[in-house]
């Protein structure tokens, strides 16, 4: 019997001995979703990426409805009419564009995360506007209401996404992952392509109505798997949560919090996050006009552009329009084209798996420059094999509408995505990033508004302004895009102040600099002045951040005593 009772003593001591052991654990080896290291940053990735599938879908889910007899039928203004059509696919740009202006101002404030769930959130609510229009009841009105709902969440992701992913992400695969992201934007495509051709031989209302529900399947993913996912490390410490940020980062490095690797990496973000002049995680709109060593304006014009040539080189008169453009310029009938069109998505996707294998050894100038001259010629076949008017010489214009999606899908795809979220600093990243997504909005509204319109009136001269406006990209790229592969968001700041400082171009000075550890960064940011000797900022960041973490553990341990 003694025995009995001494072997449950020495049990329960046991026990409680890993209850404090787990409890330990815990606080130094933090965990979200009960995952840590690689598994974390995965599912941070499958997240930020099923948000850009909703993207993808939601861009191409129009294509295949906005001239089907059903839907026109239902929403009689479409019916025959380009100007209407236009309309009723760009609004949803507007409201991508007013999504992306929330975050301008509000981005900041709000946080990753939530803005991510806030997104998915108005999302769903404009999808559910758009599906319970009723025929005959101003149905028009509810189902452009629908689509502006949609967009404002569309763009507040789209403006939010890529900055989580990359401030979430390690140096080595930062580009691959957002590359993914924007990849991916060509599957959610290529879905919404087949489901549209699907659905038409069902009854008339499942034709339109079953494509925009099925929004809601992506969406939910996206509302729901933030909720356990952590906030962005970056943003953390520009709202200095010290211990929040330390635990992040720990649990995406699989690291503990008083790990040497969490305290320098960060120590190197909040040496950058003062360069920046950041406090308090508040940056005014003042702040993105300035230059100097960090060349904030230049940065964010950078990005803005990229975004820019992606919308003006055309990508979306064929995305968008790829059906009517099969019908009004090579004359196949509107089955035949959806069919086509959904051929096309599916080249779309494959070469827009490209640059996942790519990305960091081509790097992204080689990529956009390549990209631009593959477009440009596409648009001179298209427009050359036009100017017959006649059913043979057109088939080598729907040629050149494939090479067309296969050269965007690989380059201008996903990098206008990429480039703005990494070349950015931290101090105006979200704010910039902002501005670079309402430039790619507000020229998507503008190109998918005119195509109908330029078809209809100049015909085959609306390919040729695309290969113009291509050709004019080039000098552009290779005279003022930076390189960043292979580069830490740290080492990028570096390259700017390199070319300001030493007086030389930015693109000669990321070829210059040489690629550094996170100790290198640090001694080259105090060369630069970004950090001063006599504050020593980084080493008492690191004693800061060791106290709190060693202050944490003998709390938990004491309590659990």
């Amino acid at each position: 019997m003694s025995q009995l009772f001494r072997n449950s003593e020495a049990a329960a001591v046991s026990d409680a001995e890993d209850s404090r052991s787990a409890v330990r654990d815990a606080s130094t080896h933090p965990r979200f979703m009960g995952l840590t290291g690689r598994p974390l940053s995965l599912a941070v990735s499958i997240i930020a990426t099923t948000g850009f599938l909703l993207f993808g879908y939601d861009q191409g889910v129009m294509s295949g409805i906005i001239s089907a007899e059903p839907f026109n039928d239902y929403f009689p203004e479409t019916k025959d009419n380009a100007t209407w059509q236009g309309f009723v696919t760009a609004i949803y740009e507007i409201g991508c564009l007013l999504g992306a202006i929330f975050i301008l101002v509000f981005g900041d404030r709000v946080g990753r995360r939530r803005a991510m769930i806030l997104g998915a959130s108005i999302m769903i609510i404009g999808v559910i506007i758009q599906c319970s229009a009723i025929k005959g009841s101003k149905a028009t009105v509810q189902f452009i209401i629908g689509r502006t709902v949609t967009g404002v969440g569309n763009g507040i992701n789209t403006s939010t996404i890529p900055t989580y992913q990359a401030e979430c992400s390690k140096t080595t695969n930062r580009g691959l992952l957002i590359c993914i992201e924007g990849g991916v934007i060509a599957f959610g495509t290529l879905i919404a392509y087949w489901l549209d051709y699907g659905c038409t031989y069902g009854p008339p209302n499942l034709s339109w109505r079953f494509p925009i529900a099925f929004q809601i399947v992506f969406g939910l993913i996206v509302l729901i798997g933030p909720i356990w996912l952590p906030e962005s490390p970056r943003w953390l410490l520009t709202r200095d949560r010290h211990e929040e940020a330390a635990k992040v980062i720990a649990a995406l490095r699989g690291l503990s919090i008083d790990d040497d690797q969490t305290k320098l990496e960060a120590t190197i973000i909040m040496d950058s996050i003062r360069a920046s002049g950041q406090k308090g995680g508040t940056t005014s709109y003042r702040s993105l006009f300035t230059g100097g060593k960090t060349q904030h304006f230049r940065r964010m014009m950078l990005g803005a552009t990229s975004q820019l040539f992606q919308q003006i080189g055309g990508c979306n008169a064929v995305i968008y329009y790829f059906p009517i453009l099969f019908e009004s310029s090579i004359g196949e009938n509107h089955n035949m084209s959806l069919l086509l069109g959904g051929v096309n998505m599916v080249v779309y996707s494959i070469f827009a798996t490209t640059s996942w294998f790519i990305i960091e050894r081509a790097g992204r100038r080689s990529l956009f420059l390549v990209g631009t001259v593959g477009q440009c010629l596409s648009m001179v076949l298209v427009f050359a094999c036009l100017i017959p008017g006649s059913p043979g010489p057109a088939k080598g214009a729907a040629v050149g509408l494939f090479t067309y999606i296969a050269f965007f899908g690989a380059t201008w795809l996903p990098l206008p995505w990429l480039y703005p979220a990494e070349v950015n600093p931290i101090r105006t990243r979200a704010k910039a990033n902002a501005v670079s997504t309402c430039t790619n909005w507000l020229f998507n509204f503008l190109v998918v508004m005119i195509t109908p319109v330029m078809i209809d009136n100049i015909k085959w001269a609306t390919y040729l302004v695309f290969a113009v406006i291509n050709a004019c990209f080039l000098p552009c790229i290779y005279f003022f895009y930076p390189e960043t592969k292979q580069r830490s968001l740290e080492e990028i700041d570096l390259i700017f102040a390199k070319g300001y400082l030493e007086n030389m171009g930015y693109v000669r000075a990321s070829k210059e600099l040489p690629f550094l550890d996170d100790r290198g960064i640090e001694a080259k940011a105090r060369e630069y002045g970004f950090v001063s000797d006599d504050d020593e900022a980084g080493k008492l960041k690191d004693a800061h951040l060791g106290e709190k973490a060693s202050a944490l553990a003998t709390n938990e341990g004491g309590m659990v005593a």
